[in-house]
């Protein structure tokens, strides 16, 4: 209850000057996608995000505390417990994704540090919200005023906000909107998918006209009409197959025009789709190999989860903390596309000390075994004393 009374206290801040607003894409209700400025309701955006939200989601958070002789990971027990569980409705794993996708669609992503009387974290929530302002109070302290999906108004000092962002440009503080952007391509998006529902609906139109030499009333021409389908376009039914008509009737097919879009002109849409967030249809299929793989981690996953490190450091520890070498790093064990050679290679980093047998074994899908944290190092790859011989 400590922790919702602390967040409910930002409600009550006195207003301050606002110095810059920042439109979010948020989802709101349910129903089919239409282009609407709801970029997550498209299953194309989606199917671009997902890749990756979800390998975001495998980073590892540690806490490391490097001195000037030394190297300890995660000493401080209350920083390992933040990072695998930040609050109780999420995991580590869970606000992770949640940052990504925000990430994502929004190239801004926020997330507030809840902390105790003693000005250390203790939770953090993601911030869901449908557009953010930055504020400055008189001694120029920056707050960040979110607009709530639930319409209620919450302001936090920045320096509570872990706060990612991309295409960093025009503003002074917020990443520049996927909005006028996208615009364009989805609208053409929306109007490939309406107009291949518009072509199967046509399937159901009229095939064909009965042109009647005397007048009918209107009951009699549509029971005349019904008649004639049952006998001759009802696949239930025994039919001839054969259509036959007399003097007082003349029959004639309507052939339809559908438009279906074509599939050139869908791939380029979608591959500008892909482009922009910097996927391929073998990243989002999990079709891709090794290299593939390294070279999409490389160019957008590592930069996340730097600026993740960066950002997590900076806003959970003080001045003095970071002074001692304490800091929060985001790595990677994930080798899934990997080749089983490339793994096995993996062997040598551990003979030399590179590796702990544990994290060996769990890049192959291994259980620990008791005793695998610790480093080991083969005896012909011992430490190199000064002066050139060995250290036996």
């Amino acid at each position: 209850m400590g922790a919702v009374k602390k967040i409910l206290n930002y409600f009550t801040r006195s207003p301050t000057q606002t110095v810059s607003k920042h439109e979010l894409i948020v989802e709101r209700g349910n129903g089919f996608y239409s282009w609407n400025r709801q970029l997550y309701k498209s299953d194309i955006v989606r199917s671009c995000i997902r890749p990756f939200a979800r390998s975001v989601g495998k980073l590892n958070a540690k806490q490391i505390r490097e001195a000037k002789d030394s190297l300890v990971v995660n000493p401080d027990r209350y920083i390992k417990m933040l990072l695998e569980e930040p609050n109780p409705l999420l995991t580590g794993q869970m606000l992770l994704q949640k940052l990504a996708v925000q990430y994502q669609l929004n190239n801004n992503a926020f997330a507030l540090i809840i902390r105790d009387d003693f000005g250390f974290a203790e939770q953090i929530y993601p911030i869901s919200a449908s557009s953010v302002e930055a504020v400055y109070d008189s001694d120029m302290k920056p707050y960040l005023r979110f607009c709530l999906q639930s319409g209620a108004i919450a302001t936090f000092p920045y320096s509570d906000i872990i706060h990612v962002k991309d295409d960093f440009c025009n503003n002074d503080l917020f990443g520049e909107s996927n909005i006028e952007v996208l615009a364009p391509v989805m609208e053409v998006v929306g109007t490939l998918d309406k107009s291949l529902i518009d072509a199967v609906k046509n399937g159901a139109i009229i095939r064909w006209l009965i042109k009647w030499s005397a007048s009918l009333r209107p009951e009699d021409l549509k029971e005349k009409a019904r008649a004639f389908a049952k006998s001759y376009l009802d696949t239930a039914e025994e039919g001839l197959g054969v259509a036959a008509t007399d003097a007082k009737a003349e029959l004639t097919q309507v052939t339809p025009h559908d438009y279906v879009p074509n599939a050139v002109t869908q791939q380029n849409i979608y591959r500008r789709l892909y482009n922009y967030f910097h996927t391929n249809e073998k990243i989002i299929n999990s079709t891709c190999d090794e290299n593939e793989w390294n070279s999409y981690y490389e160019l957008v996953i590592e930069p996340f989860a730097l600026q993740l490190a960066n950002e997590f450091t900076r806003k959970i520890f003080s001045l003095r903390e970071r002074g001692h070498g304490n800091r929060i790093v985001f790595e990677s064990m994930s080798l899934q596309y990997a080749s089983m050679s490339t793994k096995l290679n993996l062997l040598q980093m551990v003979d030399r000390g590179a590796m702990t047998p544990n994290e060996w074994r769990k890049v192959m899908n291994m259980a620990p075994i008791e005793g695998g944290d610790k480093p080991i190092r083969r005896l012909d790859t011992a430490v190199v004393k000064e002066g050139g011989g060995e250290n036996m």
